[in-house]
């Protein structure tokens, strides 16, 4: 009984510091000691499991001393390997290996669950059947993840996409469904490993299919949504187990998880359902073309010095700047115009990284302070009063068609309005398109005009150009 109560405080305990770790993570400020403190709680929640070797079933006493080795066996090495992998992490890289571990804690649920079937016993219908259900979400989670992991390292470029496909992913889903409550009803059944093995394939299969039609440019969306999955999955097998920690951690995380798929998806006004079956992205885009004029390009170091010469600069990053490795270049730029008197900005839209906050920490790994760098709604307002806008690796998060063009495919979304400023300068590679495959209206403004380049390369000619008019 001691030992019950132990558990059952050490399990409050640990929700606490949960729930406290994931509201300082609210603020960038206090992420950091956010993340110790809920890391402090799953260290709390794990210790307390191993209190369960005081109260164990006679005929498990023989195997318990094997079992405590191999689950310190299994904590060492996947603790190990994540410090390994934690310390080496390019930020860049730093969304495929958060989607790869969310997807692991799908696969650790669907695992428990898996063990649960094959344990037999006589558990009653309603725990069965959440056991079956947090397994079959967890399945999901886990190889929906791998793919969308696969799709942000560049490992799969494409979508895959035939004839039919919604039509094939629903006979699969109702399949793995009844498949599911077939391992229910019929549990005492000496069918019950061929129907668990099916079942566990048919979700692992589902969980692939509904993943490989989705653009790259809706994995943050879907990320969110298989975090919420995770989360979900831990709060069944939770509840199934009996364990209060995992029901919380569970609950924790999938509330969380499903609040930012809500407010990912809201940010590029497009609904769940949108992001999971439509084709956005594709190359053919229905809409008018309202393009006109025409691109004009401008030399790096006259673009350093417009903006050397002016009062007010917004930056406007994207994922081109991580991927040019061209964050430290810019904020030696930003100091250097700060240095000259210049008020300089950051503008963040919503999905401008690969994952919510992305672009936060790829900034602050450079050094930038949280005090310039602006969420959307914070900033908008004040591009009207702006001398120069400077946009790096950004597209469709400043494309003015969101606003204006009822027939494109993003209008709507919510945008950074960085053609309200007096002058943009855009860092582009080229002159492809958007994720969205729309034009975007920004590049052939009068008051536009383009740098091209590598960012890197661009931001290193600009700092340069700086320093010669102070020599």
């Amino acid at each position: 009984m001691f030992v019950q109560h132990i558990a059952g405080l050490s399990g409050l305990a640990a929700a606490v510091l949960f729930i406290f770790g994931l509201k300082r993570m609210s603020s960038p400020v206090t992420a950091l000691s956010g993340i110790v403190v809920a890391g402090l709680g799953m260290v709390v929640a794990v210790a307390v499991s191993f209190l369960a070797v005081f109260d164990v079933a006679e005929t498990v006493r023989p195997h318990l001393g094997v079992n405590l080795i191999l689950a310190v066996a299994a904590i060492a090495l996947g603790g190990g390997w994540a410090w390994l992998r934690g310390r080496k992490v390019e930020m860049t890289a730093m969304p495929q290996m958060v989607a790869l571990y969310n997807g692991m804690g799908g696969g650790a649920a669907a695992a428990v669950a898996a063990v649960e079937i094959s344990a037999r016993g006589t558990p009653s219908a309603l725990i069965l059947a959440v056991t079956a259900a947090g397994a079959l979400i967890g399945s999901i989670s886990l190889t929906g993840t791998v793919i969308a992991c696969a799709k942000l390292d560049g490992k799969i470029n494409k979508p895959f996409r035939f004839g039919g496909q919604r039509a094939v992913n629903g006979a699969l889903f109702l399949v793995t469904v009844l498949l599911g409550i077939a391992l229910v009803a019929f549990f005492d059944s000496p069918a019950l490993p061929l129907l668990a093995i099916l079942f566990f394939l048919g979700a692992l299969a589902f969980g692939i299919m509904m993943t490989l039609p989705i653009g790259g440019a809706d994995m943050p969306v879907v990320i969110s949504l298989y975090n919420a999955f995770t989360g979900l999955a831990v709060g069944l097998e939770g509840y199934a187990l009996q364990n209060p920690a995992l029901m919380i951690a569970g609950m924790v995380v999938g509330s969380a998880g499903t609040l930012l798929t809500v407010l990912m998806a809201k940010a590029m006004n497009r609904s769940l359902a949108n992001v999971l079956f439509s084709n956005f992205g594709d190359a053919t885009v229905a809409g008018g073309d309202t393009t006109h004029g025409e691109m004009k390009s401008a030399d790096a170091s006259d673009a350093a010095i417009a903006m050397r010469y002016a009062s007010s600069v917004v930056i406007i990053p994207g994922y081109g700047l991580a991927v040019a490795q061209a964050q430290q270049k810019l904020y030696e730029f930003v100091k250097l115009l700060q240095a000259a008197g210049v008020d300089v900005k950051f503008a963040i839209h919503p999905v401008a990284g690969r994952m919510p906050g992305h672009m936060n920490v790829l900034l602050a790994e450079a050094g930038v302070p949280y005090d310039i760098i602006y969420d959307m709604e914070d900033i908008n307002a004040d591009f009207v009063n702006t001398d120069v806008a400077l946009v790096i690796g950004a597209n469709d998060v400043v494309n003015p068609a969101a606003r204006t063009d009822k027939t494109s495919p993003i209008y709507g979304m919510p945008i950074l309005n960085a053609d309200q400023a007096h002058q943009v300068y855009v860092i582009k590679r080229g002159r492809g398109k958007g994720y969205s495959g729309v034009e975007n209206l920004l590049f052939f403004e009068e008051n536009c005009n383009m740098v091209y380049g590598d960012a890197q390369a661009v931001m290193t000619r600009m700092v340069q150009a700086v320093k010669d008019l102070g020599a």
